[in-house]
């Protein structure tokens, strides 16, 4: 939601230009994990005026402040989404390129599991499956 995104963005203190707020608006509409490049072409839609140099500035300073999760599914692009209230792990298809986010419990408790096993308390983590579209008979 951009209006999270904004919210966040005054809780920390940083100043909300015009061009920040489309952006902001971009970046919280969007439902996959977009790259700079991609922000860029949404935002230019709305504001033709935004340059690229802005949507990284604007990219690096959400993600410093945590209001952004950079993540890098080994297609050489930095891509990014909203830091989300509520944990979630992805599938990376690697043929399309499309990012599906999921939850699920039973990964969550072996992964609990294994740190304890190895002697530690799981604090965070990340989990990225690859894959391909299995072939319908």
């Amino acid at each position: 939601m951009p209006d999270r995104i904004i919210k966040l963005c005054h809780d920390k203190g940083l100043k909300i230009t015009g061009q920040r707020r489309v952006i902001a608006r971009v970046l919280g509409e969007s439902n996959d994990h977009p790259d700079v490049e991609l922000v860029h072409k949404r935002a230019v839609a709305i504001d033709p005026k935004i340059s690229i140099a802005t949507v990284y500035r604007t990219v690096r300073l959400f993600e410093e402040n945590d209001i952004l999760d950079r993540h890098d599914f080994g297609d050489g692009r930095a891509r990014y989404e909203e830091v989300s209230e509520a944990h979630h792990d992805h599938l990376i298809d690697i043929e399309s390129g499309e990012v599906i986010e999921f939850e699920n419990a039973e990964i969550e408790a072996l992964q609990r599991a294994v740190a304890e096993k190895l002697g530690y308390r799981l604090v965070d983590h990340r989990l990225e499956l690859y894959g391909v579209q299995s072939k319908k008979k």
